[in-house]
């Protein structure tokens, strides 16, 4: 049976930049398993550009050198912001290459706690036993599909982060649900290839970033104060962005507050740089989905002021809803032993959960630490004060780590 410190699930972002950190304690023994970037390259469309800014698009490490300015120096590849997906990919298995060389692509089965920390069950059969686990999975386990849509087939309806591309749409007609940046992205590339494209959605408007208010705040007051209300971070509207760039303080407000701070930082929103990708494209807003009915093969979708579109494929730009104990790795027992809050776990210092020496990072971290955890750039902070926490556990010494997390960035 192989043993170890600390196992990390999950390959992405947050498990990269984990296990960088970590690393850095020395004699601590860390065993990360994932494919790496997987949700990035398996769950996102080709063309896709990231909302988030330059700044707030690295990847953390404890030097501060994995940067995209180094991997676009050593690739040799030009690229700016918005980034393109494809880059971003290539820079995160760059990042990988780098600082977590010796990763475990192999698949977990399950995970059982055990009296001495958790036992790791792979597909292959083999069982690795760790002191602690860091779960840094992702987002994949909770995309959401409306109960409207439940049981039908996923020719007829499904999430937008089960196509790669949409080339098979062309000439068809398509409704996509929803007013976020998935939903909207989704459409402009169905629209591109050639599909016959709706927008359906419940807000009254469209939310687009970088408005005439945040023009007039970057352009027409100057840098300094640009800088006094947005954070590096790109979290969040003018003023709310340095709070929310600040998970300590966040997590120590009352909890009424960081719900409001929450739901202003993370609302559907879509990048400006869609708005004349999608200058043609139909939407109808203020509207919701009664009913969705399958017809031969086609479906037939109903909305709340009585209108029927029957149509080839509905695209659900539904979002993803949190809830741990969907990861399917995770024993019932362990999940359900987990304290949590409509899904998601209630973490204390060092992101741990009321499981002793159980951690989550990424999504699931956004209720206890505010939204910069559903962002690349929530990493900065994530992965040091995991660091810290454990290093402190494992050697009886604080890290010395520069703050705050904006100062990094900025």
């Amino acid at each position: 049976m192989t043993k170890c410190d600390v196992a990390i699930i999950g390959a992405g972002p947050y498990g990269l930049s984990a296990t960088a950190h970590l690393r850095t304690v020395n004699g601590l023994d860390v065993h990360t398993f994932g494919e790496p970037m997987s949700f990035w390259e398996d769950k996102m469309p080709v063309g896709m550009l990231l909302r988030s800014g330059w700044a707030a698009t690295h990847i953390a490490d404890p030097n501060q050198s994995l940067t995209l300015e180094a991997f676009r120096a050593a690739s040799c590849i030009h690229f700016s912001s918005p980034v393109p997906l494809d880059r971003f990919v290539d820079y995160g298995h760059w990042y990988q290459r780098q600082a977590v060389p010796g990763l475990d692509r192999r698949k977990i089965a399950r995970v059982e706690s055990d009296e001495k920390g958790f036992r790791l069950i792979l597909h292959e059969g083999e069982t690795v036993l760790a002191r602690r686990l860091v779960v840094a999975a992702g987002i994949s386990s909770f995309a959401w599909r409306p109960p409207q849509f439940a049981g039908l087939p996923s020719s007829l309806a499904s999430h937008t982060s089960e196509h790669r591309e949409f080339k098979r749409f062309a000439g068809k007609q398509v409704l996509v649900i929803g007013s976020g940046q998935s939903a909207l992205e989704s459409a402009a590339l169905l629209h591109e290839s050639g599909a016959e494209v709706e927008i359906v959605a419940r807000t009254r408007r469209i939310r687009w970033l970088g408005g005439l208010v945040s023009k007039a705040i970057h352009n027409g007051l100057g840098s300094r104060v640009s800088k006094l209300l947005y954070a590096p971070t790109d979290v969040g509207p003018a003023g709310i962005s340095q709070i929310v760039a600040r998970p300590d303080l966040v997590r120590r407000l009352p909890r009424s507050i960081q719900d409001w701070l929450r739901s202003r930082s993370i609302r559907p929103a879509g990048a400006r740089w869609l708005v004349e990708r999608l200058k043609t494209v139909p939407m109808s807003l203020d509207r919701s989905i009664v009913s969705a009915t399958p017809v031969g093969e086609r479906i037939r979708v109903q909305l709340d002021d009585g209108s029927l579109r029957t149509i080839d494929h509905v695209f659900l730009g539904t979002g993803y809803k949190v809830d741990v104990s969907k990861y399917e790795f995770l024993d019932p027992k362990l999940a359900q032993s987990i304290s949590r809050f409509q899904g998601f776990p209630r973490l204390s210092e060092g992101f741990e959960t009321s499981v002793s020496r159980l951690h989550f990072l990424g999504a699931p971290a956004i209720w206890s630490f505010g939204p910069l955890m559903q962002f690349v750039v929530g990493t900065h902070y994530a992965s040091r004060a995991l660091l810290r926490y454990i290093a402190a556990k494992a050697t009886g010494q604080r890290v010395q780590l520069r703050e705050p997390l904006v100062a990094e960035l900025g």
